[in-house]
Parts: C-alpha cells; structure tokens; sequence
C-alpha cells in the first residue's frame, strides 16, 4: 500500500503544530533565556519545514492519494497485516488481566505464525525474546510491567 505524500505531509504537520502548541505551556527556567520548550519547538519547527515541503512535492507528482501494492492483493500478506494489527489491539486490551510475559508472548507466537516459522522456532523464540524483554525493562529500566495472571509468582 503506498500512500500519498501529500497526505502524509498533512499529519505530520498536524503533528508538529500539535507539539508547538502543546510546548506553550511548559514554564520558563529559572535565570535563564531559554526553557525546555526550545528544542520541541525547534524540532516541531522543522518537521512542519519539511512536512510542507513532502506536502508540496506529493500534490505536484499528481499520483493517486492510496494506492495498494501487490503485498495486499495476496491474501496471505492481508492475513499476515490483520494478525499484527489484531496482536497490537490484543496487547492493549488484555495486557492488565493476562500480564506483559502471556500476552507478549501470545502475540510473538501469532506473528511468527502469520510469517510461516516453523512452530517449535516460533515457541522457543516468543518465549526467549519475552523474557529478554521483560528482564531489560523490570530489572534494568525498572519499568514496571503487569504481572496479571502471574502475580502470585512474581520476582
């Protein structure tokens, strides 16, 4: 699927006006001429440059605003999207009540699957790669993750 420039133009500046405006609020620093709102907006300022300018480009190319590619036509590459997009709300919904180790590994077990890898590289890999996972952000970035159903074997 490939999708028009000029369209991807527009939110990328919806985005960067979206941070401008937002970098408003942040509160002058003490004793000094610039604040923490000096690189958002710099970077904010240009990803708007640069959106106008992929906008411009986009609309004087004349192409069609979406057009879909081969990848989407197959239906195998469409199952393989709609299982990772499926993953993804999977993850959002269920990660409190299952915990992050079930449902990460769920979801790297069904996108391995999507993919064509063989089932016991797919398990063996979807459960490595949640506890890689899981070890760096718990105990190295101390980022708390939901333990769910595993609470009571929590570490």
């Amino acid at each position: 699927m490939r999708i028009h420039d000029s369209l991807i133009g527009a939110v990328l500046l919806l985005l960067s006006l979206a941070v401008l405006w937002h970098i408003q609020g942040f509160p002058p620093a003490a004793g000094q001429q610039y604040g923490p709102a000096l690189f958002p907006g710099l970077i904010a300022g240009g990803l708007a440059i640069a959106s106008l300018l992929l906008a411009w480009q986009g609309l004087r190319s004349g192409q069609p605003l979406v057009s879909v590619g081969a990848g989407l036509r197959s239906p195998r590459h469409l199952a393989s999207l709609l299982v990772a997009l499926g993953g993804m709300v999977f993850y959002i919904l269920c990660v409190d009540t299952l915990g992050f180790i079930v449902c990460s590994a769920l979801v790297l077990l069904a996108l391995q699957w999507a993919l064509g890898v063989r089932p016991v590289v797919a398990l063996a890999v979807a459960l490595l790669a949640t506890l890689v996972i899981h070890a760096c952000f718990y105990k190295l970035l101390r980022v708390p993750l939901p333990w769910g159903w595993l609470q009571p074997i929590a570490w």
